[in-house]
């Protein structure tokens, strides 16, 4: 569970709560592969986040693969302020769910994140979503990290993370 947020053209940002329904949320849903219940949260339940909104009027009819295929606006264009941030939970599922691939992955990396904690990882650039470069979020932005000394033990600490 949690605010749904994208990355597109560089940028992160998240989802407006115009249109957003459970027949959405069944769509993210389904994208993590998770079961249950779904249900659509707004008015930023899950805290407001930051950053441009990308995606407004997004409107699933329920059976879509991923939320690329439902009716949306066009990116960027939005009429809301983050007091309307989506946001999902795929009940009985609760565990904070890290990545969410909304969108071809030369693309982008979009992620579903209740919020970002100092020290949160993810991977990006990669072929699949479990390779890649390996980037922290440290005061408020994502960075790489340095390979001196890097060794295998510190790769197997980044895949426990994720």
């Amino acid at each position: 569970e949690g605010r749904v947020e994208v990355y597109h053209d560089g940028k992160w940002g998240t989802i407006c709560d115009d249109q957003w329904d459970d027949r959405d949320a069944e769509v993210v849903c389904r994208q993590l592969g998770l079961s249950g219940t779904p249900k659509a949260l707004s008015w930023a339940h899950y805290g407001q986040g930051s950053g441009p909104i990308l995606l407004d009027e997004v409107q699933c009819s329920g059976n879509e693969l991923s939320l690329d295929q439902c009716k949306k606006s066009d990116w960027g264009q939005q009429n809301c302020d983050h007091i309307e941030d989506a946001g999902v939970s795929c009940d009985p599922f609760t565990a904070m769910v890290r990545r969410l691939l909304l969108f071809s992955p030369a693309e982008c990396c979009p992620f579903l994140l209740p919020s970002l904690a100092e020290g949160t990882v993810r991977l990006a650039g990669g072929r699949s979503p479990g390779e890649g470069r390996v980037e922290v979020y440290y005061n408020g932005d994502w960075g790489t990290v340095c390979d001196d000394g890097w060794t295998d033990l510190g790769a197997q600490v980044v895949c426990r993370q994720l």
